[in-house]
This record gives C-alpha cells, sequence and structure tokens, in this order.
C-alpha cells in the first residue's frame, strides 16, 4: 500500500501494487483532521482512492484534499502516532507534495522510522508482525507552490496556472489603464522570489518591475520617473508597474506599492492606481501545462516508489526541460533554504549571483530584466540600429501588435516562393529559409543572416520541442474539454468526440487528451486499426456501467483519420478552432525570450560577415532555426534539419512527447504496459554561476 499526501492536504492511500493509475486522490478531511494532522489523528482522515471519486478532478484549482498546517507532526510523539496509523494500514509509501517544509517534515519522519516502530512494538501500540511488514518507509516528494522558489526543478506545481490568473487581470486592468491614461502599479506575490513579478512583467510588456532578489541601484526613483516620462512622450496611454510584495532597495528598506505610487504622483502627477492582487493569484481552473506537469510528475513518483528498495534515498520528482529527473530530497531542500538564508543575512548589495537548477528569478540581474522588458525594438536601440518596423511577413505590409494580442500580424507572402518549391506545405518560415539557403547560388541579395522562430499552434517545426502558440491553443482545447465535461455530467452515457488542428501532428490531441482527461486521443503518428477501435469502445462501454456515465474522444484533423466510433451512446461531434484567443503567459514570456536572443544572434552575425561596408552571409551557420532542446536555446542551421524532417506529412521525424502517450492510456484506466526503459535515474542538485549573455 502507499500514501498520497498534499502538503498541508487531507491524506489519502493507493494500491501500490496497482498499476500506475491509481495515483489519482480522493477527497478526504478539509477540516482540522488535514494534511500530517489528518495523519497523526488517521481514522476517517485516511481513505482510500478510487477511480469514480477522482472523477472531474482535473479543472478544479487549488488542494482538493484540503490544506491545514500541523503543529502536533513537529513533536515525537506526533510523528508516533502518524506512524501507528501507518502501519496498521499497510502503508509504506508516502508521496509528499508541498514545499520545503512538507518535503522535510516528510524526511524527519523517515529517518525517525525504525525507532518510532521500535517504541511502537516496545509500548503494544503494534504487532511483531505489523513491524516486521512495515519496516521501512519509502518517501518521493512532488513540489507544489506558486512561487516557483523550489532549487532543483524549473516549475513548480501550480506556477504557471497563478501566472494565468495574474495575467487575466493585468489585460483587465490595462484596458482601463488605457482608456484613462493612467498608471497603475499591479502587487503581487512574492515575499522571497520574484519569479511571478518578473515573469509577469515580460508576459504584459510592464514599464518596470521589482524583484526582491535584485534591488535597484539608489536613484532608482529617477530612473523611473524618466522611464515613464519617455514612455508617455512616445504616446503609451498607460504605464505598468509591478511590483512583488518583497521587493526592497539596496539599504534593506522595503519598497511598496504604496511608496511608488506617491512617488509617481509627487512627481508626475499622473493618475495612478494601485492593485493588489492578493489570494487571487492561488486559485481558479488550472493550466494545462500544470494538468500535464502533475500528472507526469505523479506517474514518476509513482514509479520510484515501486522501484524503492530500503536503502533507496529519499527524492524528490523535478522538470528539468521537458525531462522528469530525480532529485535527492533533501539536497534540494537544504540548497533552498541556503538562498533563502544567504539572502537574509547578506545585505542587499551582495546578493548572491548563483544560481541553481529552480529557482528562476534569481540568476536574473534587475538591470538586464529591465532591458528585456524593452523587448526587440529596445535591443535594437542599444546596438544603435536602425529602427525596424514590423512587417507582414515577406509581403513587406506594415502591421502592429502588443503582448496581449493573440495571432500574428504577419501574413505568409504566397508570390515570395522560388518555383518550383521543392517540398510540400510547410510551416512557411521554415520552407521559406530553406528556399532562401538554396536561392543564394542565383541571388547575391539572399546571402544574408537568417533566423527562423518556431511559431505555429501545431508544434511541428523541427528542431525545437515547443512553438509559440502551442501552449495558447492547447490552453483553448483544454478549456472545451472542461465546458463538455460539465456539459455531460448532466446526461447519462454520453460520448464527446473533439477534433483538433494539428494536420498530421499529433501534439495538441495527446496533450489535451492528458490535460482534459479523455478515454483516448486518435493520431497520425501512432497508427490504430480496426481492432484497437473495438478495444476503445468496450472501454467506453465498462466505463458506462460505473458512476461515470460519460466518455471524452480526441482526434487530430489529418486527412488519413477517417474515425467512426460507435459506442453503445450518443456521439456529439465538436470541431472548432484552436487558433485565436488570449495569448498565454508561457507563449508571452517564451516569444520575449526567443525574439531577444534571435536579435543579439543576427546582431553578431552581422558584425561577423560585414566586410567593407557590405553583408555577404553564405555559411550554412548563417541560416539558422531558434529552438528549444529540454531546457535550452539552441541554434540550428536549417539544412541540418533537413534530415530530422518529415516533408511529406510535415513533421519532425522524432518527437519528444510521443512518450507521454502511454500516460494518457494508464490515467484512462487501460491496462497496458508502461516502458520504463527510459526513467529518469537519481542525478544531484549542482550549483553553476549565471552569465548575462546566457541569461539574454
Amino acid at each position: 500500500g502507499g500514501l498520497i499526501q498534499a502538503g498541508g492536504g487531507a491524506l489519502l492511500c493507493f494500491s501500490a501494487t496497482a498499476a500506475c493509475h491509481q495515483l489519482s486522490p480522493t477527497p478526504a478531511s478539509r477540516g482540522p483532521g488535514a494534511g500530517y494532522q489528518g495523519l497523526v489523528d488517521g481514522g476517517d482522515n485516511i481513505k482510500e482512492a478510487t477511480w469514480e471519486s477522482v472523477s472531474m478532478m482535473l479543472q478544479l484549482g487549488g488542494t482538493v484534499i484540503g490544506s491545514a498546517r500541523c503543529q502536533d507532526f513537529r513533536t515525537r510523539e506526533g510523528r508516533l502516532k502518524a506512524a501507528r496509523n501507518l502501519v496498521k494500514r499497510g502503508i509504506t509509501n508516502l508521496c509528499v507534495i508541498g514545499g520545503d517544509g512538507s518535503l522535510t517534515g516528510a524526511d524527519t519522519f523517515r529517518a525517525e522510522w525504525s525507532s518510532l516502530l521500535a517504541e511502537l512494538l516496545k509500548t503494544g501500540g503494534i504487532t511483531a508482525d505489523e513491524a516486521k511488514k512495515s519496516s521501512y518507509l519509502n518517501i518521493v516528494g512532488m513540489v507544489g507552490s506558486i512561487d516557483n522558489d523550489f532549487c532543483g526543478t524549473d516549475m513548480t506545481i501550480g506556477t504557471d496556472s497563478a501566472l494565468h490568473r495574474i495575467m487575466e487581470i493585468v489585460d483587465a486592468i490595462t484596458t482601463t489603464a488605457q482608456s484613462h491614461q493612467r498608471t497603475f502599479v499591479l502587487e503581487v506575490m512574492g515575499r522571497h522570489c520574484g519569479y511571478l513579478a518578473l515573469i509577469t512583467s515580460l508576459a504584459c510588456g510592464a514599464d518596470w518591475v521589482f524583484i526582491p532578489e535584485s534591488p535597484p541601484e539608489d536613484d532608482w526613483e529617477d530612473h523611473l520617473c524618466r522611464r515613464l516620462t519617455e514612455t508617455r512622450l512616445g504616446g503609451s496611454r498607460l504605464n505598468i508597474i509591478i511590483v512583488a510584495e518583497g521587493a526592497i532597495d539596496k539599504q534593506g528598506k522595503p519598497i511598496t506599492s504604496d511608496d511608488i505610487k506617491n512617488l509617481v504622483v509627487k512627481r508626475l502627477g499622473y493618475d495612478t492606481r494601485v492593485t493588489i492582487l492578493g489570494h487571487v493569484q492561488r486559485g481558479g481552473t488550472p493550466s494545462a501545462f500544470d494538468r500535464v506537469l502533475g500528472s507526469r510528475m505523479g506517474v514518476e513518483a509513482v514509479m520510484a516508489l515501486l522501484e524503492a528498495t530500503p536503502e533507496t534515498p529519499a527524492c524528490v520528482v523535478s522538470l528539468s526541460g521537458n525531462q522528469a529527473v530525480r532529485l535527492p530530497l533533501m539536497e534540494c531542500v537544504q540548497v533552498t533554504k541556503d538562498v533563502t538564508t544567504a539572502m537574509n543575512e547578506r545585505p542587499p548589495t551582495a546578493r548572491p549571483s548563483v544560481g541553481t537548477r529552480g529557482r528562476g528569478a534569481l540568476p536574473i540581474p534587475g538591470d538586464l530584466a529591465q532591458e528585456i522588458l524593452r523587448g526587440n525594438q529596445r535591443q535594437h536601440q542599444q546596438l544603435r540600429h536602425p529602427r525596424a518596423d514590423h512587417h507582414r511577413g515577406l509581403r513587406g505590409e506594415r502591421g502592429g501588435g502588443g503582448p496581449g494580442l493573440g495571432g500574428s500580424s504577419w501574413r505568409p507572402c504566397p508570390q515570395f516562393w522560388l518555383p518550383p518549391p521543392p517540398h510540400p506545405p510547410f510551416p512557411k518560415a521554415f520552407t521559406g529559409s530553406l528556399e532562401m539557403m538554396e536561392g543564394r547560388a542565383k541571388f547575391e541579395e539572399l546571402c544574408i543572416p537568417l533566423c527562423v522562430i518556431p511559431a505555429t499552434v501545431s508544434n511541428n517545426v523541427p528542431g525545437s520541442d515547443f512553438s509559440i502558440g502551442a501552449d495558447t491553443a492547447l490552453n483553448t482545447i483544454t478549456t472545451t474539454c472542461d465546458r463538455i465535461k460539465q456539459s455531460a455530467a448532466g446526461t447519462k452515457r454520453r460520448v464527446f468526440i473533439i477534433e483538433t488542428m494539428g494536420g498530421y501532428c499529433g501534439y495538441l490531441a495527446t496533450l489535451a487528451g492528458l490535460a482534459g482527461g479523455a478515454d483516448a486521443a486518435y493520431i497520425y503518428e501512432e497508427h490504430f486499426s480496426i481492432r484497437d477501435l473495438q478495444i476503445n469502445v468496450e472501454h467506453l462501454t465498462e466505463k458506462m456501467k460505473t458512476t461515470v456515465k460519460r466518455g471524452l474522444v480526441l482526434r487530430g484533423c489529418s486527412p488519413p483519420l477517417r474515425t467512426r466510433l460507435s459506442p453503445p451512446c450518443p456521439v456529439t461531434r465538436c470541431r472548432f478552432s484552436p487558433q485565436g484567443g488570449t495569448p498565454t503567459p508561457f507563449d508571452r514570456n517564451f516569444g520575449t525570450k526567443m525574439g531577444a536572443k534571435a536579435v543579439a544572434w543576427i546582431t553578431g552575425k552581422i558584425k561577423e560577415c560585414s566586410r567593407h561596408g557590405r553583408i555577404f552571409a553564405n555559411t550554412a551557420d548563417s541560416a539558422c532555426l531558434l529552438g528549444m532542446r529540454k531546457r535550452s536555446l539552441v541554434f540550428q542551421p536549417v539544412t541540418e534539419l533537413k534530415e530530422q524532417t518529415d516533408f511529406e506529412h510535415r513533421i519532425p521525424k522524432e518527437q519528444w512527447w510521443l512518450k507521454l502517450r502511454p500516460i494518457l492510456k494508464i490515467l484512462a484506466k487501460y491496462n497496458i504496459e508502461l516502458d520504463t526503459s527510459e526513467k529518469a535515474h537519481l542525478e544531484h542538485v549542482r550549483q553553476k554561476r549565471i552569465s548575462l549573455e546566457s541569461n539574454i
């Protein structure tokens, strides 16, 4: 048996001898018996998870099983009661979801386990047979925090959802700020970590950001007022200033939102308003990213528990790029505490410049953050290049846009392609760059540096794990799935089929299936037969015999898929386009980083290829695609990517997300084998110095 516990949340158990799909929790106590308190109190505060009890949980935010702090568990007497409750139920595995406090408590519990059993055996609290069966306790941690302040993981569960809530409010405030020509000061959470403030600033194009890790210079008041004035003189009708609640100056004095408001009103006379977001950041429907992250980390945690031995150290499941990794739990906790201690003990003028994996805001100095906020155009000006207006693709028509606008103000130019096109239609920027490379032999004007940034909802550009726009499309589909499931709750024996975009690429269908809790997702990359369809229909039939009398099936819209499901219930087809809508924080932040990196690269290539006042770039590495590979942004020559591309079906030959498809089946309660040949191995947290160049 095993136990799942949320940091401060109630307790529930699952069968570790069953498949990984028994992971999901069931609501237990929401009162004073929640979290470690529920472990101490026992009784009905520990409940077994069933398949039906966790239905419709994916779209619920917060901790569904409740949350409460427990002082009893801090004492040995409380941990003794908790150990007895676990032994009586035969539970020897704990998955702890929380921050460094919950994870430290779990590690302490494990370290004392043997002595706790010995004391219980001596006092008659447990029998010798029970002590023998529960001779050791395995611990696996998962990090849940909106602050993204845990060292060892790129993202903590809940951070992306918090960013979604913040951006919804910022977008709404931007509208009224433009109408009334106001300055808004928005305070977001982050007493010790400025991640939310920094990413929000990048995503909304704020004028200034204050974060605790990087106090502003002594003359920040003058600099801020000068910046706001320049923005207004440039034609802007609003100003947005983001401040983390833990922001301080060089002397360690807090910088509050009211301080900033009074400064702006006194010196500039601008109509200024303060908005403190507060706990609204912690609620709402979880984003698609958090749903997929939680599912992936949960499955990896179960695998770690099943593989654990008495000698296996307690580990925490983390995210590195797009890979799940296991790290020593107490190493991560200790490094996280060391960072906090260093920030509290050292004066603000000597804040540590050493970052660790995770704790995303730490390695980014405030000055660099302010410059990134200016975006590509600001970087052009800093490098003394003439201003480059936005153009609509290769046609050359002027357009506009902003961080809060979806889609693209650029249009592809069908007249540009060099006849005859060597490949079938593909994302226009990628094929266009290949044709420009081929055209260099005939047209010297094409011998210029060229950088391709992947931007397509299908996420089918070779050389990059993610494309700008895919996360927004994925959240649009997930929201539609939620609405359909809510509608289906009032009906019986009904299956909904949702068609997604993506052509031959099944990324949207697969990830939306994971995030939306679908029963199946049919895609081109994973061929299926009539027998497979029959198995799926039989699976849906069995599901309809339970209290969960609904089904959800996704399918990609590639031409070869002529799927006709015939389950014994009505079928509703939903066709919609995931293109459009407000961009997600991930896409806004991703686009800003990609743009800044691309401009810096092109600037270097221009200097490198300039000879006697003219530019001549004719090497393979002068035309590159900027893509995200695992956790790094890398430039790859487009000619080398041709070997990695299936031009007939417009997809990369290898796609990392295909490894997630078994998880979709497992979570849909299919009896399948999970390939563990590429399981995550235990790694170590390492500290590294971050340079300014690498962060651009």
